[in-house]
């Protein structure tokens, strides 16, 4: 448990201290802040059914910044390392391959939770100026952000498990986008199969659009839980099989 922690303090530093991060945090800001003040203006000037936490994240214009970070992210995990050399030094030291594996993936999970901790602010600030809540309740902010964080795991795994597969970041960006895109578009089978009951039924399993939807309304599933929990185990244990393999055929 000492090695893994040791670990995830070097990753976690490691991120913190490259550039990209403050680009990447700067970045989400301002396109956030668009994302709310497009959603806060457009309920002004038309009555809606949906809250102002609704509006924020189920908007077309959230989703693509949504994916486009997790390539960001993860391309230098595995990457950087091999074409730096600095993997032997490290797989030298005391530390399990699974461990190397998880400080990775911890790591890029608290700088996507540091990402969005600040639109937490956005929704305290319009409660306070305009005096009114930006959701129906409490289980609403749960909901959307557990949501949040679950998704993002699993598309973070993706990003891993990329980046482990070459030395080259961009490629690893690239298989990153490629799988994260995949998983999230597979959604659109509900909308093929507009008259086939059980299709849609089985479309919904892999939407978050749709889970973000009920998620945001303090609608809790279990289904999808389970989904984003088991699919983020399966990479992290494919992530690690493919460390392994690169390992011992150098």
């Amino acid at each position: 448990m000492r090695s893994f922690l040791t670990l995830l303090r070097r990753e976690i530093s490691h991120l913190f201290h490259q550039p990209l991060a403050y680009v990447i945090l700067c970045f989400m800001l301002v396109i956030t802040g668009i994302i709310f003040y497009s959603g806060v203006s457009a309920l002004n000037h038309q009555a809606a059914q949906i809250t102002v936490l609704e509006s924020f994240f189920n908007s077309m214009l959230f989703w693509f910044p949504y994916i486009l970070v997790f390539p960001l992210l993860t391309m230098r995990l595995f990457s950087e390392e091999y074409k730096m050399g600095t993997i032997e030094t490290l797989m030298t030291a005391p530390v399990k391959d699974h461990h190397v594996v998880l400080a990775k993936f911890f790591g890029a999970l608290f700088f996507y939770i540091v990402l969005w901790a600040p639109s937490g602010l956005y929704f305290l600030f319009f409660q306070i100026i305009s005096g009114q809540s930006a959701a129906d309740s409490a289980g609403a902010y749960l909901g959307a952000y557990t949501l949040l964080i679950l998704a993002g795991s699993f598309y973070l795994a993706l990003g891993c498990l990329a980046s482990a597969v070459t030395s080259n970041q961009i490629v690893a960006a690239a298989i990153s986008f490629a799988l994260i895109c995949l998983a999230f578009f597979l959604s659109l089978l509900s909308a093929i199969f507009l008259r086939a009951t059980f299709l849609q039924e089985f479309s919904y399993y892999f939407s978050t659009m749709e889970h973000m939807a009920e998620f945001s309304r303090g609608n809790f599933d279990t289904r999808p839980i389970v989904y984003y929990l088991s699919m983020t185990a399966l990479t992290l244990f494919l992530t690690l099989h493919v460390f392994q393999a690169r390992r011992w055929r150098k």
